[in-house]
């Protein structure tokens, strides 16, 4: 996996006005799989794409029911981290073609393939849907030091002050960070905020990451099917 680099793209209206339009009532939500995405998924991937879909959605919705009837995080943590680390490790050059590819759940599932970055998104996205605050969730690039090369976990923090729980494709077992010694952090973000280690937050700041941008238009253009 590449490190991302913070690059310029589309206009930051345009990342506006789409980020406005899926705050709307009537837009739909991760796992509201219209009939237009459902014929795109069987045509592309075949029936058994959609059967993963069906239990992805499954678990999403049982896991927000649970959520809102006062289950802890702990919970939907666990069955997330776990359902998508059976999705089978798969690097951007072999599965995209492309050196840095970040992809939808819908991706990840459909192609039954994925790396880090998309281990990390398809997490974030589902425990966000399932009602855990973003302000808790940060998708965060690390040093994956006995590998030495870049790699992306997804933080859970308790509170903002809080020893983060990691959710990883490395090690399956939800870990405290400080017992993670092999991964050192880099940076984080959520749909708000940028967090640069050793410097301060950055409101808004993950609109400058070029690929998170482009994910999410991609995710608008899965609903719009």
């Amino acid at each position: 996996m590449r490190r991302n680099t913070l690059a310029k793209s589309l206009p930051i209206i345009v990342l506006a006005m789409l980020l406005w339009a899926m705050a709307l009532p009537g837009w739909a939500g991760l796992i509201d799989f219209s009939n237009g995405l459902v014929a795109y998924i069987e045509k592309k991937w075949g029936s058994e794409a959609n059967g993963r879909m069906g239990v992805w959605q499954r678990l999403v919705r049982n896991n927000k029911a649970a959520t809102a009837g006062g289950r802890p995080d702990s919970a939907g943590l666990k069955v997330v981290n776990n359902f998508f680390n059976q999705v089978p490790y798969v690097r951007d050059p072999d599965l995209w073609r492309a050196d840095d590819y970040w992809a939808t759940p819908v991706e990840m599932l459909g192609m039954f393939g994925g790396d880090c970055e998309d281990y990390s998104i398809a997490k974030y996205l589902s425990l966000k849907d399932i009602g855990i605050p973003i302000e808790k969730l940060r998708i965060s690039y690390v040093r994956a030091l006995k590998l030495g090369e870049s790699h992306m976990v997804l933080a859970y923090y308790e509170t903002p002050d809080a020893d983060p729980l990691i959710l990883d494709n490395l090690d399956g077992t939800i870990r405290p960070a400080s017992q993670r010694t092999d991964l050192e952090p880099v940076y984080g973000f959520n749909d708000d905020d940028m967090w640069v280690v050793g410097g301060s937050r950055h409101k808004g700041a993950a609109t400058n990451v070029r690929l998170w941008r482009d994910l999410l238009a991609k995710l608008a253009k899965e609903q719009q099917m």
